[in-house]
């Protein structure tokens, strides 16, 4: 009787870990389509220059955040090269000054030459 009762604590404190255990966190993977969302802003920008969109360096923000690791940052590239060889009249120089402009220091050249795999 005794082992009956020890082995339902054993088996209900077992239960109660496992429900309240914490999922692991998952990070969110960047995708294409988030990038062309916050990126579409900043067309009138990249073709034509003036001044940028706030919400421009909004989206340059979301994505800078969203891209915290290798290969965020990686597929935010390859997404950011796709988006830029779809959109016809991008200036390389208006491109080239994006982050600065809007106050984020990315550690690379903005270039359709660029290497996304490094």
């Amino acid at each position: 009787m005794a082992n009956t009762v020890v082995l339902k604590l054993v088996c209900a404190l077992v239960v109660c870990m496992v429900v309240t255990a914490p999922y692991p966190y998952v990070e969110a993977e960047v995708t294409c389509n988030e990038v062309k969302n916050d990126l579409s802003t900043c067309l009138s920008y990249l073709q034509s220059g003036g001044a940028v969109p706030t919400t421009c360096c909004n989206g340059m923000t979301s994505l800078y955040s969203a891209a915290n690791d290798t290969p965020a940052r990686q597929t935010a590239c390859r997404c950011i090269k796709q988006f830029a060889s779809s959109v016809s009249g991008i200036n390389q120089d208006n491109a080239s000054s994006l982050p600065e402009k809007c106050g984020i220091s990315i550690g690379f050249p903005i270039s359709p030459s660029v290497d996304c795999s490094k």
